[in-house]
């Protein structure tokens, strides 16, 4: 079982990340939590992961702190929900957040996530409300935003809306007002949180 990969970024997206150890590239799937702390280019990165075996496929998943992680596997645990629909929720919400939506039954927060509906987000607070307090301690609540190019963060903000499920022109409109809203200091994250919850 592969548990964690150091080397070195190659290539990220919000949704994506390559990393190349010891001249090989390995391809992971990351929520937007764990795209917020990934290094510059080129710079030496160590990812949590987690590894999903299915008939057709083997897909590995990382991520950036071992909270994440947890998270990730605890919520395929609720029946009906697959690796694809676990990566949304973390992209969705922090896992502070997360944590606290369960606990207090907050069915409308969980069901604004995109891909989970009332009934599965009811199904995940009767699951999940005794395993939420096994998760390690809680993340920072505001993540450190790196200066960068506006026209990044829209773009990156498009490219993580269409790989959760948008047509890139709602897409593009979604991230625009986030921006507009949000500011030019939002991070990628918060700017899809709010595109998210501004198609709702």
């Amino acid at each position: 079982m592969i548990t964690f990969l150091k080397g070195t970024l190659e290539d990220a997206l919000p949704t994506k990340v390559v990393i190349e150890v010891n001249g090989v590239g390995y391809e992971l799937l990351i929520p937007l939590s764990s795209f917020e702390k990934l290094p510059g280019l080129g710079k030496a990165v160590v990812l949590k992961t987690q590894l999903v075996v299915r008939e057709d496929s083997q897909t590995l998943y990382g991520f950036a702190t071992e909270d994440e992680r947890d998270m990730f596997k605890m919520i395929q645990s609720v029946s009906g929900i697959g690796p694809r629909l676990a990566l949304n929720v973390l992209s969705g919400m922090a896992v502070d957040s997360f944590k606290l939506a369960i606990g207090s039954g907050d069915v409308k927060r969980l069901s604004s996530i995109n891909g989970i509906g009332k009934k599965t987000a009811e199904r995940m607070v009767l699951e999940l409300k005794d395993k939420v307090d096994h998760l390690h301690g809680d993340l920072p609540t505001a993540l450190g935003q790196v200066p960068g190019d506006l026209d990044k963060s829209i773009s990156d903000t498009v490219a993580a809306l269409e790989a959760l499920g948008s047509k890139s022109a709602e897409a593009q409109k979604a991230a625009q007002a986030a921006k507009a809203m949000l500011g030019d200091q939002a991070s990628v994250e918060e700017l899809v949180r709010a595109a998210l919850k501004g198609g709702k």
